[in-house]
């Protein structure tokens, strides 16, 4: 006879490490932290004209 798994055999487990959990998170934050950074600075060279999308002619003399 086959046995039954019922929700009361899980209740109370834990299914993943809540500390590795944590620790995942905090690197999927920090690496979202530097290119939202990274994109901001982009952005504000292309505003402040730092960065063009045109490539410029080279005036030769």
């Amino acid at each position: 006879m086959a046995t039954e798994t019922t929700l009361q055999d899980y209740l109370g487990t834990t299914m993943a490490d809540r500390t590795g959990l944590k620790f995942v998170g905090f690197i999927f934050a920090s690496v979202t932290l530097a290119v939202m950074l990274a994109t901001c600075m982009v952005v504000k060279g292309y505003a402040d004209g730092a960065y063009t999308l045109e490539s410029s002619a080279v005036v030769s003399q």
